[in-house]
Order: structure tokens, then C-alpha cells, then sequence
């Protein structure tokens, strides 16, 4: 029984930290884009769910976390911007849970949001370098990785401030 009871309370939270990153996602789409922001960049706020989820819970639900996520984007964007979340969201989760196996790297959030959100850029440049069926897409690349860094610095930063605050609730 108790491991029943388990189950469901991770699922439970699951699920309501999956709420909390579509919350975020929405929130995001309200804000206004920044004149000095290329194309495509965003801030990412749903990244923090999907960091917090790796780090504290295991890779197992941070990787569906991100699955999760990316469903969703199909459902609301389409299939194009869910290859591309999909993409960036593996490759992300992928590049801080093997960052984060080695013992300097443990509890480095800020360098492993940093990587992560460089990462999950070049996913999604891979996969629009399909879509679109040329080369040109790489020279791109020198503005996603500065906006992977920027990105992922202020999101790292964001659950560097949050973390305490989400222990202290003692949810795992």
C-alpha cells in the first residue's frame, strides 16, 4: 500500500510541475519580444520545471518532462515546432543529466543551465537544418549559441533563487 501511495503522489507531482511549466510557457507568450532579440529567441521559463525535475527528481522524469512539453507544443504550435522541441528538449536534458554525473559539475546549475540551453539550440537547429534542406541554417549558429548562454544563465539564475524555496516544500 505504501508503495501505492508513492506512485501516486509522484505522479501527482508530475503532474502539477508539468502545470507549473505550461504556466510558465503562457506566461512567457505574454510578454512583449525584445526589439534587440533575433528571431526565435526565447527565455525559456518552462526549462526551470525541466531543470528542477532532473537535478531533484532523476533524469528518468526530467527526460518526461521534456516529452511532455514537447506534446503539448504540438498540440498548441504544431508538428515543425515540436520536432524542433523535441530536439532541443532531449538534447538539453541529455548534455546537464551526463554534466551533472561528473562530481565537479554536481551541483553547478548555473554552468549546467548554461550548457543545456546552448544544447538545446543546436537540437533545434539540426532539425530545422532538415526542414529547410540546406546549410545556410548553420550560420545561425553563432547567434544561438550566445543566446543558449544568455538564456541558460538566466534561467540557471532564476533556479538557483527558487530552489531553496521549492525544498523547503519538501514535495519528494
Amino acid at each position: 500500500m505504501q508503495n501505492r501511495n508513492r506512485k501516486v503522489k509522484s505522479l501527482a507531482l508530475m503532474g502539477l510541475l508539468f502545470a507549473v511549466a505550461m504556466a510558465l510557457s503562457f506566461l512567457e507568450s505574454l510578454l512583449p519580444a525584445l526589439p534587440m532579440l533575433p528571431p526565435g529567441i526565447r527565455l525559456g521559463l518552462s526549462n526551470i520545471v525541466t531543470m528542477y525535475v532532473l537535478f531533484v527528481l532523476g533524469p528518468g522524469k526530467g527526460y518526461v518532462i521534456a516529452m511532455l512539453k514537447s506534446l503539448f507544443v504540438l498540440l498548441t504550435r504544431g508538428a515543425v515546432a515540436f520536432a524542433m522541441s523535441f530536439a532541443g528538449g532531449m538534447a538539453s536534458v541529455t548534455v546537464m543529466m551526463l554534466l551533472s554525473l561528473l562530481p565537479q559539475m554536481k551541483k553547478q546549475y548555473l554552468l549546467l543551465s548554461i550548457f543545456g540551453g546552448v544544447l538545446h539550440n543546436c537540437g533545434q537547429l539540426v532539425v530545422a537544418r532538415f526542414i529547410i534542406g540546406n546549410h545556410y541554417v548553420w550560420g545561425y549558429l553563432p547567434i544561438l549559441l550566445i543566446a543558449g548562454v544568455l538564456m541558460g544563465t538566466i534561467t540557471g539564475l532564476v533556479l538557483r533563487v527558487v530552489l531553496p524555496h521549492i525544498n523547503r516544500l519538501q514535495i519528494n
